[in-house]
């Protein structure tokens, strides 16, 4: 967080950034630069170098942008897009063009005042390619064995389709477990004894264990496992108001599906192996809750395990 009272936000698409530049008075300038090496060069003569930059995260765009502007010395913040969406209707802004989503990313910066973005570290960036592609493979994997499954239900298989998507998952299945061999020696070299530490906890296995630590950049971009739960989407939704709406409780699926699937699965090993787990499971289910809501509980507990472990270094200990 800073003490500047300039605001710049940028909008990022992948031929051009729009901005907007608020100062502490509530006067504006925008403007419009490619999205390219020369409108780079633009942007150091039309925004103050006293400026706090302010993005949405949007893939690839954003990171080029947030790292060149860190790299001549500004200040850069990087805000989940469902945080300005929300900011922005709570503003009652109607309009949706590229300077006004600049403008609108300005004033949250201005009003909000975002905590500073640093650069991820070379193999961090590594890691979630990799982890990004293993995602699209196994995706992949899965509708080529549906498909086969489907034709071959029909007992009219045609041979040349059948033997292609055999091909095709076989191809899929060998790229996966390059991948996730990769990945692995990419968290031995960096994270060797942190993944240790983790697959000591009862319950949590190695291909939990990594993708945690890819998610969280080796646990380093979460202060509390509480903003960890809730960017995994493993936090509890509360639906009521008043004393006539009260609806169930279900978890909030903002966040990353393919580590809740693995969460999920450890909660199974955990209510087993994990004493802490079982407890907790056997007690919530003991007074009435839904075994769906006792895993999710089980979840949550497993995300405050492996915070706790990864921030402190040392293994599982049961007492």
């Amino acid at each position: 967080m800073t003490n500047v009272e300039i605001f710049t936000g940028f909008d990022v698409s992948m031929d051009h950034l729009d901005f907007c530049t608020l100062d502490g008075s509530g006067k504006s300038s925008s403007g419009k630069v490619p999205f390219n090496a020369e409108g780079f060069k633009m942007l150091l003569r039309k925004i103050p170098s006293d400026s706090h930059c302010v993005m949405e995260a949007t893939g690839p765009y954003h990171l080029k942008l947030a790292t060149w502007l860190c790299k001549k010395g500004y200040a850069v913040s990087v805000v989940n897009p469902l945080v300005i969406k929300h900011f922005s209707r709570m503003n009652l802004r109607r309009a949706k063009t590229d300077k006004a989503d600049a403008r609108i990313i300005a004033s949250y910066g201005q009003r909000e005042k975002p905590a500073l973005w640093e650069p991820p570290a070379e193999y961090m960036m590594k890691l979630q390619q990799l982890e990004n592609m293993l995602d699209l493979q196994i995706k992949h994997h899965t509708a080529h064995k549906n498909q086969l499954h489907s034709i071959e239900a029909t007992g009219m298989a045609d041979p040349f389709v059948r033997n292609e998507l055999k091909k095709l998952i076989q191809h899929t299945k060998k790229t996966i477990q390059k991948l996730e061999q990769k990945i692995a020696d990419v968290i031995d070299n960096e994270h060797k004894s942190m993944l240790k530490n983790l697959t000591s906890i009862p319950g949590i296995g190695k291909k939990t264990a990594v993708a945690l630590i890819v998610a969280t950049g080796g646990f380093s971009r979460f202060d509390s496992h509480k903003k960890l739960s809730s960017y995994l989407g493993i936090c509890p939704r509360i639906y009521e108001s008043g004393s006539s709406v009260r609806g169930r409780s279900r978890i909030c699926k903002i966040g990353m599906g393919r580590i809740r699937k693995h969460l999920y699965m450890c909660t199974w090993s955990a209510i087993r192996a994990n004493k802490a787990c079982k407890e907790m499971y056997a007690r919530l289910v003991e007074n009435g809750k839904p075994k769906m809501v006792a895993l999710i509980a089980v979840a949550n507990k497993l995300v405050r395990m492996a915070f706790a472990i990864a921030k402190s270094g040392v293994k599982y200990q049961p007492a």
